[in-house]
């Protein structure tokens, strides 16, 4: 029986946008939401959580991840993101978005990988900025601590201390957490608490550890990720420490929310304007260069996608 078959591909004008490979024998193929549960940590210290929906490009528009006092819908699954599972679920993530869904790839599947993923050091940490600021990532310093800020204070001209140095201490490996609970309690009694994740023992190591012993080494895509990222941070905390608002802890989307504000005319929940609604230019120029490097890092990321065979070709 042949196991795929190509056809040709054509624009309502007739005119001709390729090729479009099916697969016919896949059904004992495992998708990549099956191969995520592997990675399922219920018992450790929780930094947010990844929302999760469908196996295809259709369902696309509803990964994302968020703070951990949000409440997965009835609708989605998910996986709450802790130090041991942050890495295989910043792949999921990255894997599940670097290559825009369209009509043609609509109903494409993704799958559990091969092994081939887990000795490539480079894409598992180009996957975590990617992640960290590509627009779904939807963690917010209003729904709990933040400790997704790769950056230390004076990176960024913070008037205050972090709540969490979470991410900056896992992107230099210097996470050696010993007490989940106690840390789990210091986060949910007070939002304000500062937690340091240094000077602790590490917990027994299993498959599903990733948890890094030495800095994380970037491409040169995710360091110019890395680098963007940075000064949009810096630019809010500039232009707005003077602010009654101003928020040391804010996350990537409470950026944007600043600088974009929100829709008043939708009925249902308000919406966060696009960028092309905020005054600031300086703001538009630098989220635009962060896109920027998001778009060429998402390139890179897309040819491990077909030889980890996350898709098939």
């Amino acid at each position: 029986m042949k196991k795929s078959i190509t056809l040709d591909i054509f624009n309502e004008k007739g005119e001709s946008l390729g090729k479009k490979k099916f697969y016919t024998t896949l059904d004992n193929k495992k998708s990549i939401n099956q191969w995520i549960k592997r990675y399922d940590d219920k018992s450790n210290f929780r930094t947010g959580l990844l929302d999760t929906r469908g196996n295809d490009f259709q369902n696309q528009q509803y990964i994302n991840i968020k703070s951990q006092d949000f409440i997965i819908t009835a609708h989605s699954t998910g996986f709450y993101l802790t130090p041991n599972n942050l890495i295989p679920m910043a792949i999921y993530f990255s894997v599940r978005y670097c290559i825009k869904a369209t009509w043609i790839n609509n109903g494409d599947q993704f799958y559990r990988p091969n092994k081939k993923w887990e000795k490539d050091i480079e894409f598992q940490n180009d996957c975590l900025a990617f992640m960290l600021f590509h627009g779904k990532n939807r963690i917010t310093a209003k729904e709990g601590i933040n400790h997704f800020i790769p950056f230390s204070e004076l990176e960024i001209n913070a008037q205050e201390a972090f709540s969490s140095h979470f991410m900056l201490d896992f992107i230099q490996g210097k996470i050696k957490l010993q007490n989940y609970k106690k840390l789990e309690s210091k986060t949910t009694q007070h939002k304000q608490t500062t937690i340091n994740f240094s000077n602790q023992t590490p917990p027994a190591k299993t498959d599903s550890n990733f948890i890094p012993t030495k800095p994380l080494i970037f491409s040169k895509e995710a360091q110019a990720v890395l680098n963007a990222g940075k000064v949009l941070f810096k630019h809010y905390h500039t232009q707005t420490k003077d602010s009654k608002t101003y928020n040391a802890n804010a996350a990537l989307y409470d950026i944007k929310a600043h600088f974009q504000g929100f829709s008043s005319n939708s009925k249902s929940k308000p919406k966060m304007n696009l960028p092309k609604k905020a005054k600031d230019e300086a703001y538009k120029d630098k989220l635009g260069n962060l896109n920027y490097a998001l778009k060429d890092l998402a390139k890179k990321l897309e040819s491990k996608v077909y030889e980890y065979e996350f898709l098939l070709p």
